[in-house]
């Protein structure tokens, strides 16, 4: 699935980072309805997620190697808060006009994806040196 499951409408499946349909395949944003704003916020999401997600590899693999990645966790914890602003904004903005928008699982996975990679993080910055 392109960028996640956040909106359904139908078959076709709208993500931060663009929409799947089955009659169109993969796509963009633009068709939906929405601003420029609206889609800068779906690709910043999508970029901060990714951010995210490698700098919170970086922390495990130091964290398996016995150290404890001090900066990396903070740098963890300032990509989960840019990530989380930046899907924020792109629920609060989606277009409200013309189509059925129904929230899908990927807005709850978003969150809890989030809390837990901060979870983490915070662990990392509570240990002991």
């Amino acid at each position: 699935m392109h960028g996640g499951r956040w909106w359904t409408i139908g078959d076709v499946e709208i993500g931060p980072f663009g929409a799947k349909s089955p009659f169109g395949g993969l796509g963009g944003l633009s068709w939906a309805g929405g601003s420029a704003r609206w889609e800068r916020f779906g690709t910043a999401t999508w970029a901060a997620g990714l951010i995210a997600m490698f700098v919170l590899i970086v922390v495990a693999a130091a964290v398996a190697a016995r150290r404890t990645p001090r900066l990396a966790a903070k740098t963890a914890l300032v990509a989960i808060a840019t990530a989380a602003l930046a899907g924020a904004g792109f629920v609060a903005s989606r277009p409200t006009g013309g189509l059925p928008f129904e929230l899908g699982r990927g807005v709850a996975l978003f969150g809890l994806a989030a809390i837990a990679g901060a979870l983490a993080a915070a662990g990392v910055l509570r240990a002991r040196r």
